[in-house]
């Protein structure tokens, strides 16, 4: 309510004084510098221990294997999906006036593991340069190595959950600041570019929406109806749940609530207690969509275009960025910053979509409890000797 207020006041003010909004956009500019400041240290020890705390697919077994597989395609599947979407309508095209010349991303120069040329000298290197996706690849490899070394890793576990769960705190106090960067992106895009842009953005709004309702009203019932799972009942079922997430802008406020939703629906709870809390970091499809939309929009706003290649560049980058952000405030936003350098947008390029930030958190945060609850029932629907009237079967 605070950033829908400030934007109302920013656009209030680049129409009536557009001499005053035109000096408005530092306070934007300095937002997203915080924001961007933050970037590495948190998705390094987020990812690392959210993977290391991953029970071992021996011990586990079918139930880890069956739900890492789930979550890999759902969410790589709601990528094509938005990404395509938002390269066929062209969200984005024009946004942006007059910006500088930047070069289409290629996929060896996108994923710089595929070239030795590419690779850092060191990890410490990678943290110096921004290289998100090299740190990221580090921080899965060293989360999956703790993982295997079982109690001996604890320690450097503890370590790295302690020092997440500080800058998830830090990232929260600059989260604060978000209605003063509304306020001065908007003011400035209002004074500077009229109202054409900010219909544009109501474009990103319209697509993300379009995206989501894809996803929930098309694939996850197809999904649904394979493994047997009652779709509609269920949403009945959880739909508290999904509306608080939807407010809160968080899946993480809901997580006891849907836990007895899923029980009352029939999901046994070892299936339950293990899918969803693991979904949180490692399915969150609303998310992803929005991250997708976005990204295609400030491909095409500052003329690198949606081509094929770079649709499938923009898919691949979030399917590995996406993962291990859960309970970070606007961690889409976090995860947009790191994608747009890596793709060689320039550093204030998210600026442009900041407005409509908080918008877009909020559907993103209930398709992820839908999610969620869909791959609890469709893993334990999949899990083996389990009596027929517990399974939630589709009437």
């Amino acid at each position: 309510m605070q950033s829908l207020f400030a934007a109302g006041i920013g656009a209030l003010v680049g129409a009536v004084a557009p001499s005053v909004g035109v000096h408005l956009g530092w306070l934007s500019t300095l937002f997203i510098a915080l924001l961007q400041m933050m970037v590495l240290p948190l998705v390094f020890p987020v990812v690392a221990a959210t993977v290391a705390r991953v029970p071992s697919i021996r011990t586990v077994g079918r139930l880890a294997a069956g739900s890492l597989t789930f979550f890999l395609l759902v969410t790589t599947a709601a990528l094509l999906i938005a990404a395509f979407l938002a390269a066929l309508c062209h969200v984005g095209a024009g946004a942006v006036g007059n910006v500088p010349s930047v070069a289409r991303p290629r996929l060896g120069a996108v994923l710089p593991g595929l070239g030795a040329h590419g690779l850092p000298t060191s990890v410490f290197a990678a943290f110096a340069q921004g290289n998100i996706i090299v740190v990221t690849v580090f921080a899965l490899v060293l989360g999956a190595a703790l993982s295997a070394i079982g109690a001996a890793a604890e320690p450097a576990t503890a370590v790295l959950e302690s020092f997440a769960e500080a800058m998830v705190v830090i990232v929260g106090y600059v989260i604060r600041a978000a209605p003063l960067g509304v306020f001065g992106i908007v003011g400035y895009d209002v004074a500077h570019y009229g109202f054409t842009k900010l219909s544009s953005l109501a474009g990103l709004i319209a697509v993300i929406f379009a995206g989501m309702a894809i996803v929930t009203g098309i694939l996850f019932p197809f999904i649904a109806a394979i493994f047997g799972v009652d779709y509609c009942r269920m949403l009945r079922v959880i739909g508290g749940s999904v509306g608080l997430a939807f407010v809160t802008r968080s899946s993480q406020t809901v997580l006891g609530p849907l836990l007895t939703g899923l029980e009352q629906f029939g999901i046994g709870r070892v299936a339950a207690s293990f899918v969803v809390p693991l979904g949180y970091s490692f399915n969150t499809v609303g998310s992803v969509v929005y991250q997708a939309v976005a990204l295609v929009f400030l491909a095409n706003a500052y003329g690198i275009g949606a081509s094929v290649s770079t649709v499938l560049v923009i898919v691949g980058l979030l399917a590995v960025l996406s993962k291990g952000m859960t309970g970070v405030a606007s961690a889409s936003f976090v995860i947009l910053i790191g994608a747009a350098k890596a793709i060689g947008l320039p550093p204030d390029a998210v600026a442009v979509v900041l407005g409509v930030d908080f918008i877009a958190d909020m559907p993103s945060a209930a398709v992820n409890v839908i999610g969620n609850a869909l791959a609890a029932a469709v893993i334990d629907a999949s899990m083996p000797k389990r009596p027929a009237a517990q399974l939630p079967v589709a009437a």
